[in-house]
């Protein structure tokens, strides 16, 4: 059949995706969504056995829709490309989570649905009439009208400025179809147009690692990255993603993903793939050879989601191995949101002399260290987690035994000979050097940053370095540090049992007292459980590392205060790493923390205006 060139026919060509759509084809298409239900229910099959009965019921059909797309798109791909999801920092359970957070609706009548009326469909107009003869019906649904427009706006992808013109003539083309199906439009509107750009972000993404097919080649994975970058950036805060990876890092995960799966359907390891090159500055161990690495790399991209742990600076694969007495970790760095506060030795040598020096110390160990086929740097380390189920931290705050043993490991960790890293004591002392380090940290903060802090009363660079520099503490044995223990970096009960030390990226040589007062300060931490430890600790260290703690040891707690202020305050205006639980839940105690930092430094708290109400509710 011919049909004119303008039109909805001719959308595809004529209009690329978030351009605007002409007039007349917002007309035709509103118009059809409207008359659509016109159509009886008698006339159309019979409905699935869970979709809502009550047929005005929005709420309830809005639940239908996120069991209906979990069963249909997620459960029956989620083996094969959930871990690809957890890569890419994007959980299963969005949609779910989406739903609890939507209050009530207004009732509406149901009715029949087309969800893919998209500029990718074919059209035939005859005159100012739509043709439904070429349409494709596989997408059609019966429920809640509003998700029929919603579904449309956001598939047909139109620009910002255009959508208000769109639903005010599906509006108007309503009234006079079916005007019950117009109410709570303004407010329930939006709620649909949310759950479509989630479930569009999951399928584009299932759509585009399927477009790869048998192929690893490198045009085909970027151009398959772009397109997932495109999905998740659209769906970002809906994800609850602070950040998408770039599209490197995503073409990164495709490969990974890709290759490991040829290799499993090959049941073989493709000898053109996982060819590894070595950094030596971990040699190849008698218990972790060459081809078990690279057996680690080949799992690494199927490994399911629940096995994969996305956090703010590195992604950790647990995967098991046959020949491996246990399963081990791939550890690679994250480009997403790299951090700010970066440690002064590095990881794999600090675990090398631990495990040297044979301490009573539960801590991975350092199986291997390389760069992948894509040039990517990973090592390998021991899982410490429990056998059955995810690690567990102490995010509550440690119990007795627990604290003793982390004192315990903290005095181990004092005994180990560390001559062997590189470092150089601080001129000064540690206390000069720390202050230092926290002044040239908020030197280098984003301007935006800055603007915030200045604006709640946190001072620059030049100002904390003199309110700092009042302070002194006294000289103690500088021992090895693990420089973050929160409790995201404790292990609870691992492969070894007990309270396991892991992510050892912030290690530094310094002041026993500041890697306790740190963990203090980051912990939940009672004061009765406070000074037991303390208590055990000065018992447990010789005594060059506990001299003047007593004093000492607020003046740690108050520059950990200060520190906390411009990191949280940083993380809060960049959107860096919000998505993960120990920044987000430092992010939702940040007025507490802002009060403790302001009154260290001896400053006035400012109050920061809050934003008119029309721009919060944006």
């Amino acid at each position: 059949m011919a049909s004119p060139a303008t039109g909805v026919d001719a959308l595809a060509k004529t209009c690329p995706a978030d351009k605007p759509v002409d007039s007349l084809a917002v007309g035709v298409l509103t118009r059809f969504l409207a008359q659509l239900m016109l159509v009886r229910k008698e006339a159309l099959p019979a409905l699935p056995t869970e979709w809502s009965r009550n047929e005005r019921d929005s709420r309830a059909y809005l639940d239908t829709l996120v069991r209906h797309a979990k069963r249909r798109m997620l459960d029956p791909n989620w083996a094969a490309i959930g871990g690809l999801f957890a890569v890419l920092g994007v959980s299963g359970d969005a949609p779910a989570r989406f739903a609890e957070r939507v209050p009530a609706m207004a009732r509406r009548p149901y009715g029949l649905l087309l969800t893919n009326l998209a500029r990718d469909n074919v059209f035939v107009l005859e005159g100012t009439k739509l043709s439904v003869a070429r349409l494709d019906w596989t997408s059609a649904s019966y429920g809640d009208p509003l998700h029929g427009l919603a579904s449309h706006v956001v598939r047909m992808r139109y620009p910002e400025h255009q959508v208000d013109e769109v639903v005010q003539e599906w509006a108007s083309e309503m009234r006079r179809t079916r005007p019950l199906a117009v109410s709570g439009l303004a407010r329930d509107f939006r709620y649909y147009v949310d759950f479509e750009r989630i479930h569009a972000a999951y399928d584009d993404v299932i759509r585009a690692a399927k477009s790869l097919g048998d192929s690893v080649e490198d045009r085909r994975l970027r151009a398959a990255a772009a397109d997932i970058g495109t999905a998740l950036e659209r769906a970002a805060d809906l994800l609850d993603m602070s950040e998408v990876p770039n599209e490197k890092e995503i073409a990164d995960a495709l490969f990974r993903w890709q290759a490991a799966r040829l290799a499993r359907e090959a049941a073989k390891v493709p000898d053109s793939l996982f060819q590894w090159r070595r950094d030596d500055r971990v040699p190849e161990r008698d218990d972790f050879p060459s081809d078990l690495v690279r057996g680690a790399l080949a799992v690494e991209g199927v490994a399911p989601a629940d096995r994969v742990f996305r956090g703010t600076a590195h992604l950790n694969t647990v995967v098991d191995l046959e020949g491996s007495p246990g399963p081990v970790v791939v550890r690679r760095e994250t480009a997403a949101a790299p951090r700010r506060e970066q440690g002064l030795l590095p990881e794999h040598a600090v675990l090398q002399v631990i495990e040297k020096f044979g301490a009573q110390i539960r801590a991975p160990r350092i199986l291997a260290l390389g760069y992948d086929d894509r040039g990517r740097h990973f090592a390998i380390h021991t899982y410490e987690g429990p056998e059955d189920g995810p690690p567990q931290h102490p995010v509550d705050g440690l119990l007795p035994a627990e604290a003793d043993e982390l004192v315990d490991e903290l005095a181990a960790l004092a005994k180990v000979n560390h001559s062997s890293l590189p470092s150089d004591e601080p001129e000064g002392g540690f206390y000069r050097w720390l202050a230092e380090r926290l002044a040239g940290f908020v030197d280098d903060l984003p301007a935006e940053t800055l603007r915030a802090a200045d604006q709640r009363g946190l001072p620059d660079g030049q100002v904390l370095r003199r309110i700092l520099g009042r302070y002194d503490v006294t000289e103690r044995t500088p021992v090895l540090l693990h420089g973050d223990l929160n409790p995201w970096n404790l292990v609870r009960a691992g492969r070894r049992g007990g309270l396991t030390i892991i992510d050892w990226e912030m290690g530094m040589i310094g002041d026993p007292l500041y890697d306790l007062v740190r963990h203090l300060h980051l912990t939940p931490t009672r004061t009765e459980m406070r000074m037991r430890m303390f208590e055990r600790w000065s018992r447990k260290l010789p005594a060059g590392c506990v001299v003047g703690w007593e004093r000492d040891w607020r003046v740690y707690r108050w520059i950990e205060q200060i520190r906390s202020a411009y990191v949280d305050l940083d993380r809060m205006t960049t959107g860096a790493a919000l998505s993960t639980p120990n920044v987000r839940r430092a992010v939702d105690a940040y007025e507490m923390t802002l009060s403790a930092a302001t009154g260290s430094l001896g400053l006035r708290r400012r109050v920061v205006p809050k934003a008119p109400a029309s721009l919060r509710a944006s």
